[in-house]
């Protein structure tokens, strides 16, 4: 079953409302944005989702492969692996996404609000992801150009527990509404678990996810209206994604 993610909530009710609709993640955002969650906001979003996971409250445990542990080509699967057990003890994971911070910044963030993972949308390099504490989304911005050799290359086994793949738009890091080429994203999804990004919406998401066939997809503006989150939107985004999984 393809996995969800509803980025960019700024207040409890509609992260509860994305939650009771079958939410796999939740990402609050910490970069500069539109989107940026308030410190408030942030308290109150945790608190309410760590109340519907009492039993295993904010952070989990992943218990994902240190580096070393597994081979290469099981880096990413074990680490798939390890995220859905979490899953099955404490739904929705919390992701705070990042971007031109330090690492001590986003560490002390991540600790502070109780997040599970940390998604990196700022180009960072290796060096940056070894330093973040939590486990680590890393996203790729597809570049016009890119083919898949170009978009592999920069996916390194035993750093980030798993890929994000984005449009890359000039100026901007993600939310932007704009859709990349699937057919790069269907070749790299037969090789990694990826997280597929950009331009996703409640009418497109069935067919992305039957033609790329990805771990995750994660939205953003795709259910909002009039730049708020949409509860509708979002729940008809979910049923989409779920509905077009189990129909492969």
């Amino acid at each position: 079953m393809t996995l969800v993610k509803i980025c960019g909530i700024r207040d409890a009710a509609t992260a509860l409302a994305a939650a009771e609709a079958g939410a796999d993640f939740i990402g609050l955002v910490f970069a500069e944005s539109r989107r940026q969650v308030t410190p408030q906001a942030c308290h109150d979003i945790v608190e309410a989702l760590a109340e519907r996971r009492r039993l295993a409250p904010p952070p989990a445990d992943l218990g994902g492969p240190a580096r070393g542990e597994v081979s290469a080509r099981s880096w990413f699967p074990a680490w798939a692996d390890a995220i859905e057990l979490a899953l099955a003890r404490a739904r929705p994971l919390l992701v705070g996404v990042f971007a031109r911070m330090t690492p001590a910044e986003v560490n002390d963030i991540a600790e502070a609000a109780r997040l599970d993972l940390v998604q990196l949308s700022g180009g960072e390099d290796d060096a940056f992801v070894r330093a973040v504490q939590r486990p680590v989304l890393r996203t790729i911005h597809v570049r016009e150009g890119d083919d898949t050799a170009d978009i592999t290359e920069r996916i390194i086994p035993g750093l980030a527990a798993a890929t994000l793949l984005d449009t890359a738009v000039p100026g901007a890091l993600g939310g932007t509404g704009t859709a990349f080429d699937w057919t790069l994203a269907e070749d790299v999804a037969a090789r990694f678990p990826v997280v597929l990004a950009g331009g996703l919406t409640p009418e497109n998401v069935g067919d992305a996810v039957r033609t790329v066939r990805p771990w995750a997809v994660d939205v953003s503006s795709g259910v909002e209206t009039d730049a708020a989150k949409d509860p509708e939107k979002i729940r008809a985004f979910i049923r989409a994604a779920k509905g077009a999984s189990r129909d492969r």
